[in-house]
């Protein structure tokens, strides 16, 4: 495979949805040294997998997260995020370039955008461009050919990204069932000291993260540090204390755990990662509607919640050594998800469509001294929660921007808080051009002034929309409807999500040439926010006889 060369010093395609709506030490000596590092603020990007906002910040009144609740309430956090496909690789090219899939054109796992759609500059490579140390640890780029095998080094990153060595035992036989041997479950409470090397992928990640912060204390130039975090991402394996949190009585399932009765086909993903392993194998399950029993998805749910809490434990000895470094003051932390999850809503498991389940994300950043006041000499931020201590207090929810966002818009937002100049908005098409942006930038959102001396500050609610799109190979769901190869696609669903409602087309696809025929509408779904929040009830064929909200009339 031929490479393009690295790119030079810094200087979404609207087709589907215009459509729609109108060495170390070595780095360190050797950065580039387009920024002063005296008043450079660091960045620490967290992105965990597969979550859902299933957080205290988020509401949520039974999942245990003090740790991302404390981030969170001295951040800013977006209650309405939203990816722009909800499957691992696709989402992370698309808000790390900057770019929607349609542009990037990866919609599955098996291309390089450097090589398959353009030479797109990535936000680790802006940063290291502009003077930046830039890290990666655990999973920030998805790893396979989607990312040159190479996590996009050298463009990326300073020096070649961490893994940890346990991420190999992901899959394996290291669940220990009610029959003694060890299994690839998709519910995996573990004890750690018995499974390899004594310790799990996420707590290694944090590990070394805490010792690149110990080093880039005494750096003279300023850092990008991505953390990228696997739980809840399955299967479920954890360290096993963390069930207790979650007692099976206590799990409640879905509010809509029934297939809807006007869901088209094509909308519906049969889940079939998670009919791959050895528990869910054992239930017997019919596919692709058949509904797992009552007793299991508490236990899918149990194990979600359960891989949360862990999670939350790694975030908090993250934060609490940025703390204990000093670091804080001068650190800008953003925190999210690549994607959400469904538990068990629509009869949906796992990921793979374009419902607001899977679609909305966690979304929040703090910026020292305007998100939250500096801290003092003495003074912590982040001092370490214990989700076990239930008798904690509730902590402050920091302030909430209800506007809908989308993930492409972390590029531009996290350039522009750093104080670098932010990228150009991408012309159409951008294929040629290495450094732009599709995504709004969120810095507006963090001026703190008076909105209601200024109500016009942020525009009209009814005007921001997110955009979303999943592919399909045929309109009915079938082994390869979840992760369709490129190959394979025949059908894209394009979504947008307004305030008012969310709206999808199921159009027909040409993947050689990478273009969606609107005249060839395979199925559509409409879902009105206030009366139908859930979107269980698609009104689109009521639609097509007048019902149409105005903004989507011809």
């Amino acid at each position: 495979m031929s490479l393009p060369p690295p790119p030079p010093q810094p200087g979404w395609r609207l087709l589907g949805f215009s459509l729609l709506l109108g060495s170390f030490c070595f780095a360190l000596e050797s950065v580039a040294l387009g920024n002063s590092a005296t008043d450079a603020l660091n960045i620490l990007l967290i992105i965990v997998d597969d979550l859902r906002p299933s957080l205290g910040c988020y509401g949520d009144k039974l999942v245990r997260s003090p740790n991302i609740d404390q981030l969170a309430s001295h951040s800013i956090l977006f209650q309405n995020a939203f990816a722009q496909q909800a499957v691992c690789a696709p989402s992370r090219v698309s808000f790390l370039t900057g770019r929607r899939p349609d542009t990037t054109r990866l919609y599955d796992f098996n291309s390089y955008w450097r090589v398959h759609s353009g030479n797109f500059s990535t936000i680790p490579q802006y940063f290291k461009e502009n003077g930046y140390v830039t890290m990666s640890v655990g999973k920030v780029f998805h790893p396979g050919i989607s990312s040159n095998h190479s996590d996009d080094s050298p463009y990326s990153w300073s020096f070649p990204p961490y893994h940890p060595s346990t991420e190999k035992y992901e899959n394996t036989k290291t669940c220990r069932g009610q029959d003694g041997k060890l299994h690839a479950n998709l519910l995996c409470p573990v004890d750690v000291a018995d499974v390899p090397e004594g310790t799990l992928p996420d707590k290694q990640s944090t590990e070394e993260a805490i010792r690149l912060l110990e080093k880039m204390k005494t750096s003279s130039s300023p850092f990008f540090l991505a953390v990228g975090y696997h739980k809840p991402h399955i299967p479920f394996r954890y360290p096993k204390e963390f069930q207790k949190l979650y007692p099976l009585e206590n799990i409640t399932l879905a509010p809509d755990p029934q297939v809807p009765d006007g869901l088209p086909p094509v909308a519906y993903n049969p889940w079939m990662d998670i009919r791959e392993r050895e528990d869910v194998q054992a239930l017997n399950i019919s596919v692709p509607y058949g509904p797992i029993s009552v007793d299991f998805q508490r236990k899918i749910r149990q194990s979600y919640f359960a891989s949360v809490s862990y999670l939350d434990t790694q975030v908090g000895h993250l934060l609490s050594a940025l703390d204990d470094l000093h670091l804080a003051n001068n650190t800008i932390i953003a925190f999210t998800s690549d994607h959400g999850w469904a538990l068990g809503e629509h009869g949906e498991w796992a990921k793979y469509s374009n419902f607001d389940v899977t679609t909305r994300v966690p979304l929040m950043f703090y910026v020292p001294g305007k998100t939250a006041p500096l801290p003092g000499v003495d003074e912590k931020l982040f001092p370490y929660q214990d989700p076990f201590n239930l008798t904690s207090k509730l902590m402050d929810p920091g302030r909430h921007i209800v506007d809908l966002v989308e993930l492409v818009s972390l590029f531009p937002t996290l350039a522009g808080l750093a104080g670098l100049q932010v990228p150009p908005r991408c012309p159409i098409p951008s294929f040629h051009v290495e450094l732009c942006r599709e995504g709004q930038n969120l810095q507006k959102h963090l001026q703190l002034r008076d909105l209601e001396e200024d109500p016009h500050f942020l525009g009209n609610p009814r005007e921001l929309i997110a955009y979303s799109q999943y592919p399909r190979p045929a309109d009915s769901p079938q082994w390869n409807s979840d992760k369709p190869s490129l190959k394979d696609i025949k059908i894209m669903g394009y979504s947008i999500r307004t305030v008012d409602y969310r709206y999808t087309v199921w159009v027909g696809f040409n993947p050689a040439e990478f273009l969606a025929n609107f005249s060839d509408i395979h199925a559509g779904e409409l879902y009105f926010v206030d009366s139908d929040p859930l979107q269980d009830h698609n009104v689109y064929n009521d639609s097509q006889h007048g019902g149409l909200p105005y903004s989507l009339k011809p």
